[in-house]
Protein backbone atom coordinates (compact mmCIF):
# COMPACT_ATOMS: atom_id res chain seq x y z
CA UNK A 1 0.00 0.00 0.00
CA UNK A 2 1.66 2.98 -0.97
CA UNK A 3 0.37 6.65 0.41
CA UNK A 4 -1.22 8.66 -1.82
CA UNK A 5 -1.86 12.29 -2.53
CA UNK A 6 -5.26 14.01 -1.90
CA UNK A 7 -5.70 13.66 -6.00
CA UNK A 8 -4.77 9.62 -5.67
CA UNK A 9 -1.14 9.84 -7.40
CA UNK A 10 1.53 7.82 -5.49
CA UNK A 11 3.50 10.53 -3.07
CA UNK A 12 7.45 9.47 -3.95
CA UNK A 13 10.31 11.01 -1.36
CA UNK A 14 11.78 14.12 -3.23
CA UNK A 15 8.38 14.92 -4.97
CA UNK A 16 7.65 19.01 -5.25
CA UNK A 17 4.81 20.37 -3.12
CA UNK A 18 2.41 23.00 -2.13
CA UNK A 19 1.64 22.68 1.13
CA UNK A 20 -1.07 25.12 2.33
CA UNK A 21 -0.28 26.79 -0.76
CA UNK A 22 3.72 27.26 -0.16
CA UNK A 23 6.35 25.29 -1.53
CA UNK A 24 7.39 22.18 0.32
CA UNK A 25 9.65 19.13 -0.88
CA UNK A 26 8.45 15.08 0.58
CA UNK A 27 11.78 14.20 2.45
CA UNK A 28 10.46 10.78 3.32
CA UNK A 29 7.69 8.44 3.17
CA UNK A 30 6.79 6.24 6.19
CA UNK A 31 4.78 3.51 4.17
CA UNK A 32 3.38 1.13 7.05
CA UNK A 33 3.49 -1.72 4.35
CA UNK A 34 6.92 -1.06 3.99
CA UNK A 35 9.80 -2.75 6.81
CA UNK A 36 12.10 0.27 6.87
CA UNK A 37 13.92 1.18 10.14
CA UNK A 38 14.69 4.82 9.19
CA UNK A 39 10.98 5.75 9.04
CA UNK A 40 9.67 2.67 11.73
CA UNK A 41 9.12 4.95 14.92
CA UNK A 42 6.28 7.28 12.29
CA UNK A 43 4.71 4.17 11.19
CA UNK A 44 4.35 3.05 14.82
CA UNK A 45 3.67 6.43 16.43
CA UNK A 46 0.88 7.54 13.73
CA UNK A 47 0.18 4.84 11.52
CA UNK A 48 2.12 5.83 8.57
CA UNK A 49 2.74 9.53 6.68
CA UNK A 50 5.13 12.00 5.06
CA UNK A 51 7.54 14.67 6.28
CA UNK A 52 7.62 17.58 4.31
CA UNK A 53 9.81 20.17 4.44
CA UNK A 54 7.70 23.48 4.13
CA UNK A 55 9.60 26.25 3.22
CA UNK A 56 8.78 28.47 5.99
CA UNK A 57 7.15 25.81 8.59
CA UNK A 58 10.38 24.10 8.53
CA UNK A 59 9.39 20.32 8.70
CA UNK A 60 5.93 19.09 9.03
CA UNK A 61 4.53 15.91 8.93
CA UNK A 62 1.05 14.25 7.44
CA UNK A 63 -0.12 11.19 8.97
CA UNK A 64 -2.99 11.22 6.41
CA UNK A 65 -2.01 12.58 3.15
CA UNK A 66 -4.67 11.52 1.09
CA UNK A 67 -7.10 13.55 3.21
CA UNK A 68 -5.24 16.53 3.48
CA UNK A 69 -6.83 18.69 0.29
CA UNK A 70 -3.96 21.40 1.34
CA UNK A 71 -0.95 18.83 0.39
CA UNK A 72 -0.87 19.01 -3.37
CA UNK A 73 1.55 17.59 -6.28
CA UNK A 74 3.16 20.32 -7.93
CA UNK A 75 6.31 18.28 -9.64
CA UNK A 76 7.20 14.41 -9.22
CA UNK A 77 10.17 13.88 -8.28
CA UNK A 78 13.34 11.80 -10.41
CA UNK A 79 12.79 7.84 -10.91
CA UNK A 80 15.79 7.76 -9.01
CA UNK A 81 14.52 8.89 -5.81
Amino acid sequence: MSLKYHSGDEIRKGDRVLLSRESGVIKFVADPSLDNPDTQWYVNEFGGGVMVAHERLGPVFIDDPESDGDLELVDRADAGN
